[in-house]
């Protein structure tokens, strides 16, 4: 199967470390699960890096292309939305082309104006269109994300999603919201996230310990309601410590008013040295991290893919999330962690202290957390429950042919 992958403005072809870009990570291993599974993949991009090449292909044999000129000294990394909604133009002329050209079994656009350029670039050549949103303007807006989504997406998602062949649903809530847009059921299809369960397992390298019961979470400088909440449940939790990783460098961490205001937070609650932020972890640091800590407690109100959960579980650790969103699917409250609701300090803290005194429990739920993420998140899962996804739509053009 000829497979095209439409993602305007993430690049696969950029070294640099991917763990603050889990979309791009996402799209990585996608790609190369396809391409693994003996599919001929090409993951079409627009220009916005002048200093990336045309194309390129990928360890696992997908083949990367960029379309269009990029103009001099453009970054994909300051292009928000309305800048790359006033690029689709520029990148759906290039990729109609290519796709004219290359004639694929199925286009599968990730995000909502790869899905655009997707939808006027395929328009009349009978090939079918699949669209992943990874995170919808009104559950963002629900959520009081911190970007909020502007009139233009919030008025051409349901469209989108009404329009392509089928739509996959990162989650059920996702599932339900996309409903609520006009999506017909029958069109959508929940396929998660994937985790790299080789990378992140049980076994592996830890982190080292200094004998306290250990909370981890991972939160960037503008999540900062979540994590006040958890350094106020930290009061209640006597001689554990927090690790809270994410976030610029150590050095830049330093030096930056909101690091400043939690650091003040951390001093008037009278936690003392049991608060410690890292700044930015290397992908290659993580799993340690994560093995090292009794608990992850997820600290963000809204997380469209659960990723950092679902990799805190693979390596065998609890996770404690808010019960909203993708969480709600990802942990098994009572079995794989616990699920409370946000923005509560005093339950949060009371349940992270049943489990912290039930050691035996909290192996109970290591092992069956790792073993959730295997069953249902791997990315071998994923990548053949997508490519169902594209059989069953190329069996229906050949039907109806």
């Amino acid at each position: 199967m000829k497979i095209a992958l439409i993602a305007q403005r993430t690049t696969l072809l950029d070294r640099r470390d991917t763990q603050s870009d889990p979309e791009r990570t996402r799209l990585a291993e996608l790609a190369s699960q396809l391409a693994g599974n003996g599919h001929q993949v090409t993951v079409y991009a627009q220009h916005l890096d002048s200093s990336l090449p045309d194309h390129g292909k990928l360890a696992g044999g997908a083949r990367v292309e960029h379309l269009g000129s990029p103009r001099d000294g453009a970054s994909r990394e300051s292009a928000d939305d309305n800048e790359l909604l006033a690029r689709v133009p520029a990148f759906t002329g290039p990729l109609r082309d290519r796709l004219s050209e290359a004639r694929p079994d199925v286009v599968h656009a990730l995000r909502w104006t790869s899905g655009l350029a997707a939808l006027a670039a395929t328009r009349g050549l009978g090939v079918p269109l699949v669209q992943s949103f990874h995170s919808l303007g009104i559950a963002e807006r629900r959520h009081h994300a911190l970007k909020l989504a502007g009139p233009e997406r919030m008025r051409l998602e349901p469209a989108i999603g009404r329009s392509a062949s089928a739509v996959l649903a990162g989650s059920t809530d996702e599932e339900s919201d996309l409903t609520r847009l006009g999506v017909p059921r029958r069109s959508i299809r929940v396929v998660p996230c994937g985790i790299d369960t080789g990378e992140f397992a049980p076994e592996g390298p830890v982190a080292s310990r200094n004998g306290r019961p250990r909370l981890v979470t991972v939160a960037g400088l503008e999540e900062a309601s979540g994590l006040d909440t958890l350094m106020r449940a930290m009061v209640k939790i006597p001689g554990a410590e927090l690790i809270v990783a994410g976030g610029p460098s150590r050095d830049e961490l330093r030096r930056h008013p909101e690091h400043a205001r939690r650091c003040a937070l951390a001093h008037s609650l009278g936690l003392g040295g049991r608060v410690l932020f890292t700044g930015h972890v290397a992908a290659r640091s993580l799993p340690p991290l994560l093995r090292s800590a009794d608990l992850f407690v997820s600290t963000a109100g809204y997380e469209p893919s659960a990723m950092l959960s679902l990799q805190a579980m693979a390596c065998g650790t609890p996770v404690v999330a808010p019960a909203v969103g993708s969480q709600l699917d990802a942990v098994v409250d009572g079995t794989t962690g616990i699920l409370v609701p946000p923005d509560r300090p005093a339950q949060l803290a009371h349940r992270i202290r049943q489990l912290l005194a039930h050691p035996m429990m909290l192996e109970a739920f290591s092992a069956a957390a790792a073993d959730r993420v295997r069953s249902r998140y791997s990315w071998d899962r994923i990548a053949h429950e997508t490519i169902a996804v594209y059989q069953a739509l190329g069996a229906a053009v050949k039907a109806a042919a």
